[in-house]
């Protein structure tokens, strides 16, 4: 108890930097965004004979809980019905700021010639009001801070049931899976 300790300013800033650095680690952590499918709308029909293909609007909520603005590179998103392919969506490249929330409005068309070779399953999710739809799609993107330059991918897979009917989105699950690159 008699013996003194000698501060050191040096140990200090050491101490700090170190704390700072830690906690810039902690909060600065890349997070997964999270996608969610708020509405579908049926714009048109084209004949492509002798089928209809549907041309639809999907509106997809974004949320970025990052604390850095994203640019993503344009992609295209698989809509598979029964395990094949029925149609897709197109998203344009574009940015989003830091902590946001954004509302996409996707241009999909959907196959009719596909979903007549899965005729009497459609039918049958007709008469019970409840289609099965499956989603997947790869984002590519930065994240910029200062002269640091963070590239990364994101794979989202999503399962939607759908009123096909009404076309209402009555239940889904989007699971998104985040990779760094360096």
């Amino acid at each position: 108890m008699g013996k003194k300790v000698k501060w050191s300013w040096t140990s200090a800033l050491i101490g700090a930097a170190s704390a700072a650095a830690a906690a810039a680690v902690i909060v600065g952590r890349p997070r997964d965004p999270s996608f969610q499918v708020t509405s579908i709308n049926l714009t048109n029909f084209k004949l492509n004979f002798p089928v209809l293909d549907a041309e639809l609007i999907l509106a997809v909520h974004v949320t970025n809980p990052n604390i850095v603005p994203v640019e993503y590179s344009s992609t295209t998103m698989s809509i598979i019905y029964d395990g094949a392919i029925l149609g897709s969506a197109y998203f344009d490249a574009g940015s989003q700021s830091a902590r946001s929330c954004q509302l996409l409005r996707l241009p999909a068309r959907m196959s009719g010639l596909q979903l007549a070779h899965h005729g009497n399953k459609f039918l049958a999710d007709v008469a019970r009001r409840e289609m099965v739809l499956h989603g997947a799609v790869d984002f590519h993107g930065s994240a910029r801070w200062a002269w640091w330059v963070h590239k990364f991918k994101v794979h989202v897979d999503s399962r939607l049931v759908v009123d096909p009917v009404l076309l209402d989105v009555i239940d889904q699950n989007n699971r998104s899976q985040i990779q760094h690159f360096c």
